[in-house]
């Protein structure tokens, strides 16, 4: 039996009935967007947005995405021109999408010319970020960025030849500025307090560091939005291909799946308004994105966080797992409703309580296999937002706090490297080695092992480190850890 075709723009006659296709004449798209860090996230919600009004309102928005590191997307989409299969999952039936906004891909230690070139051409209006926390090099507990990093001091000796996502922003904005024209917008998509405040921030010390004229010309000039996004993109599984090859009948090496639910909350600031007209397709452009980005960090990613690091303990591989047993449910709904929501400012027209209800909703779709080990990894960076901004405004008002020390215990046992059974497994975090190296110096003491994470000022700010009744809180759910294991500690945990 023959392979079916590879997705390509020569095949797309080839599509099966029932897969919805791109309507507009891709030849005519021109890049008005550079997306750094072009995941399976961003193709699952920021191409498809773009993608929508495109289809509305046909624009130079087409995304040329460039990948910092690996290039394996490379390889997955230029065989297809670009083009990718979206796969919406639904608790009864998945659709099949072909995108078609995504033009080009580059990896960037193979092609930084070419890179800066394209940022520094006039069309380029946006240039948008999904790199994860880790990628800004910066230390999650102050949010400065972290000069002692490989990257950083790279981009510093070598401005011209950067290799972090901020060195590669400004020395493309200091291109502009040599030739006299506007600065892009910088939109950054990934899941940080005051997003675009805090690239904003590295952004003008790396350049700085450069050029003291550049920087106040970015600020003076430059705009950086805040945003909020929210869409549950699992990582793309051999699953995922197959069944895009079986919907669309045609081979796809790089489609996405996600859950139908989607929400993009945007700061109405861009250089010389110009950006794609996003509101098409239900984004929602504000003039202040704090309160929506501060629930989701909180109720999402920090609920996440708890059940992936207290679930992958437990044994459950899926965050669907996880809510499907009572013990893990109960724990979650008490988490929002007891510890996270009380201290968490309500966005206008919104209801917290049913915010929460619905992202239960959405954690029971057994469509969408979440992976507990994918939430896990790079804690360090993650949890200084999504768990410890919540701990903070609870100590501040002398509330108690036993399931979310629970979840920052469960992360400590978590990046001890071994599970409940003993078995060792790959803590992936950029500050693997420090905590590993951390750890090995106190041995099995739990108290021990509890104040030598806390001591990492890169995680724990030293007030939150030396404040007594987290201290007490976090020790003692360690050591409930260690003696109940996972779903005992979670059943008693209130």
């Amino acid at each position: 039996m023959s392979q079916p075709q590879r997705l390509s723009s020569k095949t797309l006659a080839g599509l099966r009935a029932g897969t919805r296709r791109f309507a507009y004449d891709r030849r005519g798209l021109e890049t008005g967007i550079v997306h750094l860090g072009l995941g399976a996230f961003a193709r699952g919600h920021l191409a498809e947005f773009t993608e929508d009004v495109l289809e509305r309102q046909f624009g130079p928005w087409g995304i040329v995405g460039v990948s910092l590191r690996s290039p394996d997307q490379r390889q997955r989409l230029a065989p297809q021109n670009g083009l990718y299969t979206a796969l919406c999952r639904e608790p009864a039936d998945t659709t099949a999408r072909v995108i078609g906004c995504v033009t080009d891909c580059l990896v960037l230690p193979d092609a930084v010319e070419a890179t800066l070139a394209l940022m520094a051409q006039p069309a380029t209006k946006i240039v948008s970020l999904t790199i994860t926390e880790k990628g800004y090099c910066h230390n999650p507990a102050t949010g400065m960025l972290n000069a002692a990093h490989p990257d950083i001091r790279h981009d510093i000796e070598h401005p011209d030849r950067p290799r972090s996502a901020v060195g590669l922003i400004g020395a493309a904005l200091a291109r502009r500025h040599a030739a006299g024209i506007a600065p892009f917008t910088v939109l950054c998509c990934d899941n940080l307090p005051d997003n675009g405040a805090l690239v904003q921030r590295l952004v003008l010390e790396v350049a700085g560091l450069r050029d003291a004229r550049l920087a106040a010309w970015i600020e003076r000039n430059g705009a950086f939005p805040s945003t909020m996004v929210d869409r549950i993109v699992p990582a793309t599984t051999e699953a995922d291909i197959a069944l895009a090859g079986a919907l669309t009948g045609l081979q796809d090496a790089a489609p996405v799946a996600h859950e139908p639910f989607r929400q993009w909350v945007i700061e109405d600031r861009f250089v010389d308004g110009q950006r794609p007209a996003w509101e098409l397709a239900a984004a929602e452009l504000v003039g202040d994105v704090a309160p929506f980005e501060t629930m989701k960090l909180r109720l999402l990613n920090g609920s996440h966080s708890a059940l992936a690091y207290l679930g992958f303990l437990g044994g459950y591989e899926t965050i669907g797992e996880c809510v499907a047993d009572p013990v893990y449910r109960r724990f979650v709904q008490e988490l929002w409703a007891d510890e996270i929501i009380p201290v968490t400012p309500t966005p206008p027209g919104t209801d917290l309580s049913a915010y929460a209800g619905s992202l239960l909703a959405r954690y029971d779709n057994p469509a969408i296999r979440h992976r507990t080990a994918q939430i896990a990894m790079d804690g360090s960076q993650k949890l200084p937002q999504r768990v410890l901004a919540t701990i903070h405004d609870r100590l501040a008002k002398g509330l108690r706090l036993p399931r979310l020390a629970l979840t920052v215990a469960g992360w400590m046992v978590y990046v001890g490297g071994k599970d409940e059974q003993g078995r060792t497994f790959e803590v992936r975090d950029p500050l693997a080695a420090n905590l590993a190296a951390a750890l090995a110096k106190v041995g099995s003491n739990p108290a021990q092992r509890v104040a030598a994470l806390l001591r990492i000022e890169a995680v724990f700010s030293p007030d939150l480190a030396a404040n007594q009744g987290f201290r007490t809180a976090v020790e003692a759910a360690y050591r409930e850890l260690l003696q109940q294991g996972a779903k005992r500690a979670v059943a008693a945990c209130g």
